[in-house]
């Protein structure tokens, strides 16, 4: 898990974009990486690999939009 964290850190900051909108992205869930963290002192959130893959996938293929000039 810490590995995929590692990843949506790295990617967020790559991309200039925030958690919440990674999370939105991938699985329609703001909440996706600060429960993958475990944050508020709650447990970190269970992801299947099924899951993993899908956001590893959307990590993979994406391509920011163009800018408007």
């Amino acid at each position: 898990m810490s590995n995929l964290l590692t990843d949506i850190k790295a990617f967020c900051s790559t991309h200039h974009m925030s958690e919440s909108q990674f999370g939105v992205m991938t699985l329609n869930d703001k909440n996706l990486v600060s429960q993958l963290k475990g944050e508020g002192g709650k447990r970190p959130r269970r992801l299947w690999p099924e899951t993993e893959a899908k956001i590893r996938r959307e990590m993979a293929t994406y391509r920011p939009a163009e800018r408007a000039a």
